[in-house]
C-alpha cells in the first residue's frame, strides 16, 4: 500500500513539474502590437500602359514599341481592322517583332503597324 501511495505522489508530482513547465508568464506591461498600413495603386492608374488595351478606343501611340510580340497573323489583322482600317494585306514581323502591312483608312492607303501592346499605328 505504501508503495501505490508512493508511486502515485511521483507521478502526481512529476505532473504538476509538466504543468509547471507549460505555463507562460506574461509581461509586466503590455505593448499593443504595431500597425501597418499598405496603400495600393489601382491598376488603371499605371504610368505603364497595359500590354493590350480592350476598351475598345481607336487611340494610337506616337510610334510602335519594340518588343516580343506575340500576336499571330489573323489576330493581328483583326485588331487592325478593329482599329477601323480596311483591306489589311502584306503583314509580315519586322526585326523588331512588329507586324506591319498596308491597308485603307478613309479611303486612302496607308501603312499599317501593330506592336506587342497592341498599339495601332499608321503613316
Amino acid at each position: 500500500m505504501n508503495r501505490v501511495i508512493t508511486v502515485a505522489l511521483v507521478f502526481s508530482t512529476f505532473g504538476a513539474g509538466i504543468a509547471v513547465a507549460q505555463t507562460t508568464s506574461t509581461p509586466s506591461s503590455t505593448v499593443s502590437p504595431a500597425v501597418t498600413t499598405t496603400t495600393t495603386t489601382p491598376a488603371h492608374s499605371s504610368t505603364t500602359p497595359p500590354a493590350v488595351t480592350t476598351n475598345g478606343a481607336n487611340t494610337t501611340t506616337a510610334a510602335p514599341v519594340a518588343g516580343a510580340n506575340s500576336f499571330t497573323m489573323a489576330q493581328a489583322k483583326k485588331r487592325i481592322e478593329d482599329h477601323g482600317y480596311t483591306q489589311v494585306s502584306a503583314l509580315a514581323k519586322d526585326d523588331k517583332s512588329i507586324w506591319r502591312g498596308h491597308a485603307m483608312k478613309d479611303g486612302k492607303p496607308v501603312d499599317v503597324a501593330l506592336d506587342y501592346q497592341g498599339n495601332v499605328t499608321s503613316n
